[in-house]
């Protein structure tokens, strides 16, 4: 492998050479610490087999340890200025980069694409703190099998990641991951090992794919589930009838699921979601297939 991308030298030599500064519309800050990139690779990648799908590259200081790791990585690139860099730099055979805004990446067709059959997937990636939750929303929402995702994004976003009921920073998303995932964090990372240097701290976490719950029209679970998180300071009860555009009906599922009107959404855990999506199945996608509103997880 070729000297570490991941220090100040080489990657002020990399931007001199290729006349490529960050820009911040695309969140740009480069990792400068060799061991930090090591570990994320050995973190995200159990065996060289499997394919290693990584958005966000960047001059590839992460891809590089990747290469080095797998023996197929597709790297999903935004900016025009980088692919040549990262296959002129890295000069792996194991790495193709796609041209692409992971946003407008239909992910399901992507892995059937580029896998081989029964071949395990992940992904990873350094996420600028704009587009974290999108993507980490798209890939939760993705039907095709993945075995793990492993990810830095900015400190306070890991934080409400792994809060727990009544915490603050609960939200739908603690409940989505818990749904679909483990969760564990593999790292923090010093704000300091950066270039430049951001102005917030960022950790690593992993999530691991358990196939524990097998619900009925997932994805209308997961719209539920956003719907009750809506206006966090009204309660669930408030919330569910929005989302169900009928007040007795949100009042019948909730005393059905045996959860009080008064109740907060961030005071639920996910199996009392989950009950209360089972008890009401029928009611829930009935009201949604009448509905034109659907779920934005964008917002």
């Amino acid at each position: 492998m070729n000297d570490p991308i991941a220090t100040i030298k080489r990657t002020k030599a990399i931007q001199d050479k290729y006349q490529v500064f960050t820009k911040k519309s695309y969140g740009q800050n480069f990792i400068i610490e060799p061991r930090i990139v090591e570990k994320i690779a050995e973190a995200a990648i159990a065996d060289p087999s499997e394919l290693v799908i990584e958005i966000g590259p960047g001059i590839g200081a992460l891809t590089q340890q990747l290469c080095a790791r797998s023996q197929h990585v597709i790297a999903y690139e935004i900016d025009p200025r980088m692919p040549n860099i990262l296959q002129n730099e890295i000069q792996s055979p194991h790495l193709e980069v796609v041209l692409q805004d992971f946003l407008d990446v239909d992910v399901d067709e992507e892995i059937k694409k580029y896998r081989k059959e029964n071949q395990p997937v992940v992904f990873t990636s350094n996420l600028p703190y704009y587009i974290t939750t999108p993507i980490l929303f798209k890939l939760f929402e993705t039907k095709e099998p993945i075995e793990r995702i492993t990810v830095m994004m900015q400190k306070e976003v890991g934080q409400r990641f792994m809060a727990q009921p009544s915490d603050k920073e609960y939200n739908a998303l603690s409940v989505i991951w818990q749904y679909k995932c483990d969760c564990h964090k593999v790292m923090d990372v010093s704000r300091h090992v950066f270039w430049p240097s951001p102005n917030v701290d960022s950790v690593v976490l992993q999530f691991n794919f358990h196939h524990r719950y097998h619900l009925l029209n997932e994805s209308v679970f997961l719209s539920m589930v956003k719907g009750c998180f809506v206006q966090r300071r009204k309660t669930i009860y408030n919330n569910l009838q929005s989302y169900l555009q009928d007040k007795e009906l949100a009042k019948t599922c909730l005393e059905k699921a045996g959860i009080a009107l008064n109740t907060r959404a961030q005071q639920c855990a996910l199996n009392d979601f989950i009950r209360l999506y089972e008890v009401n199945y029928e009611s829930i996608c009935t009201s949604q297939s009448e509905s034109s509103s659907g779920c934005d997880w964008k917002k």
